[in-house]
């Protein structure tokens, strides 16, 4: 977790899928809509609520997703012109300490809209925001459920790489489940070590 306040203003990220951009109570009620599905929620960790009620979808949209231990987080704007609407989120959390150099990145949208690109492109989105605005983060890279093509086909379709697997990992209603990990390094940084940028 990172473990500290974003020290960055949240920009808006324009892609042709979709937008990402700072949630606001009045994204809850679409937001709930979108997160209260078992499908969504099967292979989200622990910790996301399901049912999803609108008191939750409030509490998040209306301040929530600020809170340090969530890192950078945008609401995925997407649908077709004027209706455009919140349909799910992305995250960038900086870690700290002896990890400090990674950064972890999730991601969930509606069943509605999967399949369509659009998380794909957030997530390269997001990508391109990080190398830019956190030059201390040297590999962005997310766990995953095994189970959970759609997952990993996002994961590749931005350009990350499978880099291992993770048997019975992650902790979930009382399982534990086979993980798999995907990751990327910043363009242009030497593997094995690479010098950090000062004043990190």
């Amino acid at each position: 977790m990172s473990g500290a306040p974003p020290a960055h203003p949240l920009p808006t990220l324009r892609g042709q899928h979709c937008t990402l951009r700072a949630l606001m109570a009045a994204d809850a009620p679409a937001l709930q809509r979108h997160a209260d599905d078992p499908a969504v929620a099967h292979n989200l960790f622990e910790g996301f609520p399901q049912p999803y009620s609108l008191a939750e979808a409030e509490w998040w949209c209306g301040g929530g997703h600020r809170e340090p231990q969530f890192g950078f987080v945008w609401g995925i704007e997407a649908g077709e012109a004027g209706a455009k609407e919140v349909i799910g989120c992305i995250s960038v959390d900086p870690q700290q300490g002896l990890w400090g150099s990674s950064a972890v990145i999730g991601y969930w949208i509606g069943q509605a809209h999967w399949r369509r690109g659009i998380t794909s492109e957030a997530l390269r989105l997001v990508t391109a925001w990080a190398w830019a605005a956190l030059p201390q983060i040297m590999r962005l890279w997310m766990p995953i459920y095994a189970r959970n093509a759609g997952s990993q086909a996002v994961a590749r379709a931005a350009g990350y790489r499978l880099e291992g697997t993770m048997p019975l990992a992650i902790r979930k209603g009382g399982f534990a489940i086979d993980a798999v990990q995907y990751g990327l390094t910043r363009p242009g940084a030497q593997t094995g070590e690479h010098r950090l940028p000062e004043g990190g």
